[in-house]
């Protein structure tokens, strides 16, 4: 299970507890993206709890801390599955049980795709509309949730996950646009979700992350019309496998 963090709140060390006890035999993995010495207690509460906590200096976005995860997982659990699940709420430990379940029955990368219906913010609602018609329209793939911070990726992509380029929001992005270049499946389960406060925990940028988003999946669909010629895959190498005798989530 891997969880990355920039200025945890008080949710974190009992995600880890409700995590661990739904999950016997998981393993936590926090990274800490230079949160300083102010996330200290936090970060030492999760550990207190039993989470593996790593924390960077410097501040480099989440792309660099989940490629720190991945690289970690590499080579302390290899061959295990990973579970990439937000530190500020949202999720439900039962929808993160449901997402692990179908990636380790399908072996495909599995989104746990939030309803954006009921009580959610406007801003939220509307850029995730909006990135799904650019999404689809770019890539012919109707991904529901293109920002959803609740993932499942089986054994055989997490070294594939550490090359994927983008330091910050964009790399997730960037991880659905490698998978339909390279023609990997993506499988979708739908979650709920609880935005509290009005997600006034999240560290997204409505305007300077959002051009970072943008600026692959523009790129991206540039390339296929100059190309003519629809999306094929162009890693055929590529394995994905589940490390279904393993433990079910790391």
């Amino acid at each position: 299970m891997l969880v990355p963090v920039y200025r945890p709140g008080d949710r974190l060390p009992p995600l880890v507890t409700d995590l661990t006890a739904a999950l016997p035999g998981a393993s936590v993995l926090v990274v800490d993206d230079g949160s300083g010495p102010a996330a200290a207690g936090v970060l030492a509460a999760a550990r207190d709890r039993g989470a593996t906590v790593l924390r960077r200096r410097v501040n480099r976005g989440k792309g660099v801390v989940l490629r720190t995860g991945f690289r970690y997982a590499t080579s302390h659990r290899p061959g295990a599955d990973v579970v990439c699940v937000d530190a500020d709420g949202q999720h439900r430990v039962a929808d993160v049980v449901r997402v692990a379940d179908r990636m380790r029955d399908t072996g495909a990368a599995t989104l746990g795709v939030r309803r954006f219906d009921g009580d959610v913010p406007a801003r939220s609602r509307f850029g995730n509309e909006a990135t799904r018609a650019a999404f689809r329209l770019a890539t012919g793939r109707d991904v529901r949730d293109t920002q959803t911070g609740l993932r499942a990726y089986p054994a055989g992509l997490i070294g594939w996950l550490t090359t994927v380029p983008g330091d910050r929001f964009e790399y997730e992005m960037n991880v659905l646009l490698h998978a339909v270049r390279e023609g990997l499946p993506v499988e979708q389960v739908d979650i709920a979700t609880h935005y509290h406060a009005g997600n006034s925990g999240s560290h997204f940028s409505a305007l300077a992350d959002s051009v970072r988003i943008y600026r692959p999946l523009v790129g991206f669909a540039a390339r296929r019309l100059l190309s003519f010629a629809p999306v094929e895959p162009d890693r055929a190498d590529v394995e994905v496998t589940s490390s279904r005798t393993a433990a079910r989530i790391t």
